[in-house]
């Protein structure tokens, strides 16, 4: 045997090695706590009616856990990011909104496309917490005794096309999405003001 066919052979193992460092290494996989708090936040909002009294403390818990897991540095994937923006998206303050937004927002970078909504509805939701109308058109509410709707809202700052691209729904969707919320919670009817 001659000294060729080794160095043939361990010419040919080292071929064989290049695709699997080219690969380099293995993707991070979502964090379970994450998920875990994300589908129990979901879960409170499939039951109806939502009984606010025990899912807004629950809210409160699952934003302490996730800000936790942020100072900690375990998040690391996309699908972590618009978890942990779903989770801020149910806050209370200004604060919290702003960072659904810049949460949902490195899901994007990291390659998510579908977090450009939530990326959307967090921002309308910072700047109607702010007294700023809306510019997508996200957000659905009512005052106490008034029938849902979407104002303040800046319905001439982004076009349709613009919103389409961040899988918000048209305007014209949007009318009929109002008409659909309206039928299923009418307003309550205002107390009457006794005569004098």
């Amino acid at each position: 045997m001659s000294l060729r066919t080794p160095l043939l052979a361990l010419t040919w193992l080292g071929f064989l090695a290049l695709p699997a460092q080219a690969q380099g290494p293995t993707p991070p996989t979502s964090n379970a706590e994450m998920t875990r708090i994300y589908d129990e936040d979901q879960g409170d909002r499939q039951k109806t009616p939502i009984d606010w009294s025990k899912v807004t403390p629950r809210d409160e818990q699952r934003r302490e856990a996730t800000r936790k897991l942020l100072a900690d540095g375990a998040l690391h994937t996309a699908e972590d990011f618009r978890h942990a923006a779903f989770i801020y998206q149910h806050g209370a303050a200004p604060n919290d909104y702003l960072l659904a937004h810049t949460l949902a927002m490195v899901a994007v970078g990291k390659g998510d496309n579908s977090s450009l909504w939530i990326a959307s509805a967090t921002l309308d939701r910072y700047l109607m917490k702010i007294d700023k109308p809306q510019i997508y058109g996200t957000q659905f509410m009512a005052k106490t005794g008034e029938e849902m709707g979407q104002d303040p809202y800046d319905r001439d700052l982004v076009s349709d096309a613009l919103r389409a691209e961040l899988g918000v729904p048209t305007q014209a969707q949007q009318a009929e999405q109002l008409k659909m919320i309206r039928a299923r919670h009418p307003a309550a009817p205002k107390p009457e003001t006794p005569k004098p």
